[in-house]
Parts: structure tokens; C-alpha cells; sequence
């Protein structure tokens, strides 16, 4: 099973690494504020098909000499897993990589060419974009925290049921690792359980909350764009936190009840879940990375491109990739390279939110 959660895992993250210069909006290249009109440059989009182009050798090197090595070598399971897993590492690390390099030929450009210079920077506001916002409400996301809840009670009832050794990991045979049974490793996954959807929850709402940016040279796609973004990762946090609830809760019972589910089924069902995830992440970037192909259809009047242009906030991104602006109420914005959402960190809220649970999840695992 590792082998293909593995295989499937390398591939999507491959074919993400390779399309994120084309799914991002167009005005943002390599994580550096671009004019308009300069979004089709040849030589920007040069550099956008040289990182796909060499992202996508390197990683395909990388896997092919992972399963040489795994072929000729014979290792140990152990070792498999342990190298297999720094598979998406090197890989991200060989993009990021890439990604600053182009960001500081993109910014430089910039400079030489003066893009910004003697126009006026406008800032534009919607007050009824609210209106038409589709995220789903907090309500929703306590559907799952419910059901956690009644695993917990589950859980309580049965404990002195519960068997003196408590799985800490599956493998394709089963439970393969084991601790001591006690109150915390009893209910060890309800409570990683509850702490994530809090998470979830808390991401939702947040974001939910923060500044809905529109382009002065683009309104209609940009609304478009910050719609699309809001709705779809609203639901794909939903998605995420309605898996993890399926997963766990499966494995929990399967703790009292070891013989609940045939084999197949107890190596099948982690499988489904991540290709569910994976294709759930996979409609949420297409859907808001396609969304700036509606540019070509929006009457572009250069002469007013000429005099305008939307805030360069290049200044408030730390190497376009941290954004750090005390000015901005927003506990998360749009990431600039990549799909999805990234922290204000210039907000400490933030960092309870993304860190508190990873700080408890830890608590719990070494408690």
C-alpha cells in the first residue's frame, strides 16, 4: 500500500509543481506584482515554461532513480518507506528552488523596465461582493465535530473493552505499531480528530473574514477569481474535514472491533480517500486557476491601462512568498505562488490558528 500511496502521491504533487506559473493569476508572476499588459510577455512567459520544463525533468530523475535504487538494491521495508517519503521533499525543495530564481530575474525586470513608474496605483472596493459570496457557513462544518463527539462517547462507554495494546500505525497487514493502552492513547484519535476540524472550522470563518482584493485594470475576472477561491476552498476544507472524519473513525472502531472489515477493505479504503483528496485538490486549482482565461474576453482599454494600474504590494511579500502587512485586517490571503491561502503574519490570530492545533496534536502524540 505504501508503494502506491506513494506512486499516486509523487504523481499529482509532480503535476501540480509543473502547472502552478499557469494556474496562478496573471498579474502575479513568480510571486512579483506585474502591469497587465505585461502578462504575455515572451519573456515572462519564457520563464513560466522553463520552471515547468525543468520541474517536471527533475522530478521524473528523481523518481527514476528512486525505483532503480529500490530495484537494485533490495531494501529493507523500512528503508523503502523512510527514503520514499523524501521523495515529495526533494521535490518541492528542487521547485522552491527554481521558484526564487525566477522571482529574482522577474524582479529585476521589473526595476529595469520601470513598469510602475509615473502611474497612478488604484485600490478598487465592491461593497456588494459580500453579497454574492458562496462559502459555507460555520454550521456545516460542525456536522463532522458531531459525529467525533459521538465516537468519543463510543469510545468512553467501551474503553475497558478496548484491547492493552493500541495501534499507533496501519500498515498494508494491519495495525503494525503499538503503545501501551492508557486514557490518552484510547482516545488519541477522536481528540486529532476534533483538533483538525476545529482547524478547519477556524480557517473557514477566518477567511471568510478577510479583504476580497479586486484588480483596478480587471474587476470583472478579479471578482470572478476571489469568488471562485473563496467558494471552492471553502468546500475543500469541508471535503478534507469530512474524510479525515470517515478515516479515523473507521480505524477507531476497527481498534475494538479487529475484525470489522476484510482486509481488502481495511487496505482499500485509505487508497479511496486519497484519491478522493487528490481530485478534490485537483478540481479546487482548476477552477480558480482557469478562471484568468477569462481575461481574454474582458474588453482591455489600454489607453486607460496606460494611466492606472492595480497596488503594488511586492512590498508587504517577503521573497513573494511571506506576507507580512499590519495594515491588512486579513488573517489569510491569497498565496502568490501556489493555490489557495496563506497567513497574514503580521496577525498573531493567525498563528493560533494554524499552530495551536499542530502544538496539541503534538502534546497528545507524547503525552
Amino acid at each position: 500500500m505504501e508503494w502506491i500511496l506513494l506512486l499516486v502521491t509523487s504523481i499529482f504533487l509532480i503535476i501540480v509543481q509543473t502547472a502552478i506559473p499557469f494556474l496562478m493569476k496573471r498579474t502575479v508572476v513568480f510571486g512579483v506584482t506585474v502591469p497587465i499588459e505585461k502578462t504575455k510577455s515572451k519573456e515572462l512567459m519564457r520563464y513560466k515554461k522553463l520552471y515547468t520544463l525543468i520541474t517536471f525533468i527533475f522530478s521524473i530523475i528523481i523518481l527514476f532513480l528512486f525505483f532503480m535504487w529500490a530495484t537494485l538494491t533490495s531494501p529493507t521495508e523500512n528503508n523503502l518507506v523512510l527514503l520514499g517519503t523524501m521523495i515529495p521533499f526533494a521535490i518541492i525543495m528542487g521547485s522552491l528552488s527554481l521558484y526564487f530564481y525566477f522571482h529574482a530575474k522577474v524582479t529585476r525586470l521589473k526595476i529595469k523596465d520601470r513598469w510602475f513608474q509615473n502611474r497612478k496605483q488604484v485600490k478598487v472596493s465592491d461593497l456588494a461582493i459580500r453579497t454574492q459570496d458562496e462559502m459555507l457557513s460555520w454550521i456545516l462544518f460542525t456536522i463532522p465535530m458531531f459525529i467525533t463527539f459521538g465516537l468519543i462517547i463510543f469510545t468512553a462507554i467501551n474503553y475497558h473493552q478496548f484491547p492493552n495494546q493500541i495501534p499507533i500505525h496501519w500498515g498494508p497487514d494491519g495495525p503494525d505499531a503499538f503503545t501501551a493502552k492508557s486514557i490518552v492513547s484510547v482516545f488519541l484519535l477522536p481528540l486529532t480528530i476534533l483538533i483538525m476540524q476545529g482547524m478547519f472550522l477556524g480557517i473557514n470563518e477566518m477567511t471568510k473574514k478577510s479583504g476580497i482584493k479586486l484588480r483596478a485594470t480587471s474587476i470583472h475576472t478579479s471578482r470572478m477569481r476571489q469568488l471562485r477561491l473563496r467558494k471552492y476552498s471553502s468546500w475543500l476544507l469541508f471535503t478534507s474535514s469530512v474524510l479525515i472524519t470517515m478515516m479515523f473513525t473507521f480505524l477507531q472502531i476497527t481498534i475494538l472491533h479487529e475484525n470489522l472489515a476484510h482486509d481488502f477493505i481495511n487496505i482499500l479504503l485509505p487508497v479511496i480517500i486519497l484519491i478522493v483528496t487528490l481530485g478534490a485538490t485537483a478540481f479546487f486549482a482548476i477552477k480558480v486557476g482557469k478562471t484568468d482565461s477569462d481575461l481574454d474576453m474582458e474588453v482591455v482599454d489600454d489607453t486607460k491601462h496606460e494611466k492606472i494600474i492595480e497596488v503594488d504590494e511586492d512590498q508587504f511579500w517577503k521573497g513573494g512568498l511571506i506576507y507580512f502587512n499590519k495594515n491588512d485586517p486579513s488573517i489569510f490571503v491569497e498565496k502568490r505562488f501556489g493555490i489557495g491561502w496563506t497567513l497574514n503574519f503580521a496577525r498573531p490570530l493567525g498563528y493560533v490558528i494554524i499552530f495551536g492545533p499542530i502544538v496539541l496534536l503534538l502534546l497528545l502524540t507524547f503525552a
